[in-house]
């Protein structure tokens, strides 16, 4: 039995253009693409779920990968791969900025540490919802689901040289400023109380001008926002479902550009 090439062509596109879709997905989803992750051990997995999904998809025009045309097919799956994982991060972002808004408000903006995710120093409060966030992924399998959208746009996205539509392209960025309104809506009940709180504070100093405010209100504001913390920390896996919906939704919806 032999092959043509033609036929090795389909067949080495058939592993290797969802080994580039992929690994440019995971590249920007924050549970694969952790400074704690290292480089081999995510080739490493990119190539297996690579071999296990291959045989699920229909072989692809023979395109030879060092041509022109291979080149071109190769610039639409990274950025086909990098616009779904750009989604993913985009949902996780979401958190940071809550985190971002509820530490201004508790006082704790200058507590910064290290975020494991990609080396830049961050609000403890944004590392908190950051790490509820992973652990709410991965209860409601987003691993999972994060592996079965990028194999499932290829019956969506055809292999090809025809890069996303305009209409896609704005979606996505239509998306990313969502990022911002997500964020403040998780935050917005507890900067709701802590500003009342202040307010609270700040009438007191008027009332009582020898009471020293900053001594007592640090404090108190630093427990109501804890307490408050862990009154928001059931939703936040509402939250998080809310805008996985939404981003799936969106990657289901991506069209490429016309011929």
């Amino acid at each position: 039995m032999s092959f043509s090439y033609q036929e090795f062509l389909q067949y080495l596109g058939l592993y290797f253009w969802p080994f580039v879709r992929l690994g440019a997905a995971l590249a920007l989803v924050p549970m694969f693409s952790m400074q704690a992750v290292p480089v081999r051990v995510r080739l490493l997995l990119v190539i297996f779920i690579v071999l296990a999904a291959a045989p699920q998809l229909h072989l692809p025009p023979p395109i030879d990968p060092f041509t022109l045309t291979g080149l071109l097919v190769m610039l639409q799956q990274v950025v086909i791969g990098l616009a779904m994982g750009l989604i993913f991060l985009v949902i996780f972002q979401a958190f940071v900025v809550a985190g971002h808004f509820v530490s201004m408000g508790m006082g704790l903006a200058f507590a910064t540490m290290v975020d494991p995710t990609n080396g830049m120093n961050s609000p403890v409060v944004s590392q908190f919802f950051t790490i509820m966030a992973s652990l709410l992924f991965l209860a409601l399998n987003g691993h999972l689901l994060v592996i079965q959208v990028v194999v499932d746009s290829f019956h969506l996205l055809p292999v090809g040289i025809h890069t996303l539509s305009s209409d896609t392209l704005k979606a996505i960025a239509g998306f990313g400023a969502y990022m911002f309104s997500a964020g403040v809506l998780m935050a917005l009940p507890v900067v709701t109380v802590l500003l009342l709180v202040n307010l609270a504070f700040g009438i007191m100093s008027r009332a009582a001008p020898a009471m020293n405010i900053f001594a007592v209100g640090f404090p108190i504001t630093l427990i109501t926002g804890l307490a408050l913390l862990s009154l928001m920390s059931p939703f936040l896996l509402e939250h998080l479902r809310a805008l996985i919906e939404q981003g799936v939704g969106l990657i289901g919806h991506f069209k490429l550009s016309s011929p």
